[in-house]
Formats: C-alpha cells, sequence, structure tokens
C-alpha cells in the first residue's frame, strides 16, 4: 500500500518523550513493511532525532546505535558541564550525530522534514524546515536545564516539547493529505484532577528534620549535578528514582516537565487532531532508559501493528475520496 500507488500523500509526526522514543524506530519498520512510507516527517525532540535520521536516510544506522547502547555507555554520553545553562553540554551526542547528519540541509533531503524547537526568550515555536539537519536536531532535542540552548540564527532555541509535543499541525502543514502520529505519552497515568483543599501534614513549628532539608536537593553549586547523575544513575540501574527518600532538583524538574508535556500534548491534539494516533505502551520506560532500545522499539512495532487495520481502512477512505474528487 505505497503512498505513491494511490496518490496520497502521508505524513507522520513524531512527539518527544526523550528514550521512549526508540518506538518511533518501531512504528517506521512495521509501517515499511506494509509498504506505507511517509511523504513527509515533522518530530519534536527524540521525534526530531528519528525523523531527521528517517528523512536522510540513516534509520539503520540509528537503530544499530540504539541497540548497541548499555547501561555504562549512556552514562559514558553525558558531558556534565559547569557554569552553562544545561547540566549537559551536549557535545558528546552532537559528535555521534555529526557521523551521519553532519553536512547534510533539511531542503536538500529526499523526504520533506520539519524539526519543532522553542525560542526561549519569547515562546516562539519554531519549525526548523530548511537549513542544517544536525543543528535542526540538537535544538529540538534541548532540554531546558538539562542541555544547552541551541543557537540558530539570532534565536537561542531549546527542546519543542515545550509547545507542540506531537507536532500533527507541522506534518499537515508540509503537505500531508492524511497524519498519522506517535504519541509517546498517550499510556502515561498523569490524568490529574483539581483537589481543592488538603489538610496541613505539618506542624508549622516543628524542627526541620535531615529528612526534609535533604527533599531540597544537595546544597551548593555542584548539588543540581550530583542530584542529576543519582537519578540517571538510579534509572539506570533499575531503580525508580522516585523511591529514594529524596528526590533531587533534576528528578522534581523532569517530572515537571513529564506533567507538563502531557497537559500540553493534549491541548495540541484535541485542536490539531491527528487522523490517527499510535499509542504504544511506555509507561514503565523511564525517560533515560536508553539502553532498552530493544524492548521500546519492540513496543512501537506491537502497537502498530495493533493499529494497522484502522490504519489500511483510514487509507482506503482517503484514497476513495481522493478519487471522487478528481
Amino acid at each position: 500500500m505505497d503512498a505513491s500507488h494511490h496518490g496520497l500523500k502521508i505524513g507522520i509526526a513524531l512527539g518527544g518523550g526523550a528514550a521512549r522514543g526508540w518506538s518511533h524506530i518501531g512504528v517506521l519498520r512495521v509501517l515499511a513493511e506494509e509498504g506505507i512510507v511517509p511523504d513527509m516527517v515533522a518530530g519534536t525532540s527524540i521525534g526530531a532525532v528519528v525523523g531527521g535520521c528517517l528523512a536522510a536516510g540513516k534509520l539503520d544506522d540509528l537503530e544499530e546505535f540504539a541497540r548497541s547502547l548499555t547501561r555504562a555507555r549512556v552514562l559514558g554520553l553525558l558531558d556534565f558541564s559547569l557554569g552553562a545553562s544545561g547540566l549537559i553540554a551536549g557535545e558528546k551526542l552532537r559528535q555521534l550525530l555529526q557521523e551521519d547528519l553532519g553536512g547534510l540541509r533539511i531542503e536538500e533531503l529526499p523526504m520533506r522534514f520539519g524539526a519543532i524547537a522553542t525560542e526561549i526568550t519569547t515562546g516562539h515555536e519554531i519549525w526548523l524546515t530548511r537549513g542544517r539537519l544536525l543543528r535542526a536536531v540538537q535544538a529540538s532535542y534541548a532540554l531546558p536545564g538539562i542541555i544547552n540552548p541551541v543557537r540558530i540564527g539570532n534565536r537561542l532555541l531549546v527542546d519543542g516539547t515545550l509547545v507542540n509535543p506531537v507536532p500533527v499541525s507541522a506534518a499537515r502543514a508540509l503537505g500531508a493529505d492524511v497524519v498519522l502520529c506517535v504519541n509517546l505519552n498517550g499510556d502515561l497515568k498523569l490524568r490529574g484532577t483539581t483537589i481543592q483543599s488538603i489538610e496541613d501534614a505539618y506542624d508549622d513549628t516543628e524542627a526541620e528534620t535531615p529528612e526534609a532539608e535533604e527533599e531540597n536537593g544537595r546544597p551548593g553549586f555542584l548539588g543540581p549535578m550530583l542530584d542529576m547523575a543519582d537519578n540517571v544513575a538510579d534509572s539506570l540501574r533499575g531503580r525508580d528514582p522516585a523511591r529514594r527518600v529524596a528526590p533531587g532538583m533534576a528528578k522534581v524538574m523532569l517530572d515537571a516537565f513529564n506533567i507538563t508535556q502531557d497537559r500540553i500534548s493534549r491541548a495540541r491534539l484535541a485542536g490539531d487532531p491527528p487522523d490517527l494516533m499510535i499509542s504504544p505502551k511506555l509507561a514503565k520506560i523511564g525517560l533515560f532508559d536508553f539502553h532498552r532500545a530493544d524492548e521500546i522499539i519492540a513496543l512501537g512495532a506491537q502497537a502498530t501493528r495493533r493499529a494497522m487495520p484502522d490504519i489500511r481502512e483510514l487509507l482506503a477512505e482517503a484514497k476513495a475520496l481522493a478519487a471522487a474528487m478528481r
């Protein structure tokens, strides 16, 4: 069911979600097996990494790299930096991507591509559809406070999940007749509600305990970086950072980012709905579980196989409608 056979232009929007984004590879593999190759791809954060590699014909290389990751190798890629805008400089990640994406320009790719970033000073949603592919991808995954922002032209850019976690609107704007999307947060249990009042469980006059002090994270200039390292190490060792007695700053920051991303995703998808959404079951996958690529890719493939009857029906209906309008 190749898109070129029925005249439809198929777009795919790949959402953000850190390590959960390896599931995009499984989604794309199953679609390709079914003869469905997107004509255009829009990606946010890890979705921009996978989408950029797809558009550049480098998905095989990315999958090989993802499957080769171990806990130790992931830790080795985290180049903690002092006195910068993020806890991770990102230079090691850039060097890895340079091998496959360096020198490529978006407008010269065989597939239309757009990466979503956020301008940190204004909050503008920036669609990167021209220029150097590597810089566009870097800007899209620059998680605020974690990875250094990326300057493109006169704009300082960070992770696109702040404004458009699942870029359906961008995929449609690139010219897609039918848009499929992959939502990496659809399985997360973040359906918060409003609690109007809670009981104060502590006496304000009670002396602060050592445990309470620890909840604020380590003191001093290196505190946030050490908190970050502990939380990443916990995740990579298979321990849940949330079960530590006192969560560090990075854990609180990432949890807050997850909640924000979920709320924005639901709002944006309600306003810019895809024609069909694929939601892999990723609730048990941590943001830093990059070493679990085999499992994560398989979850993406499973979700796509479950959705294939609906995808076939959608494309058949779209083909019939297009033919009737000629």
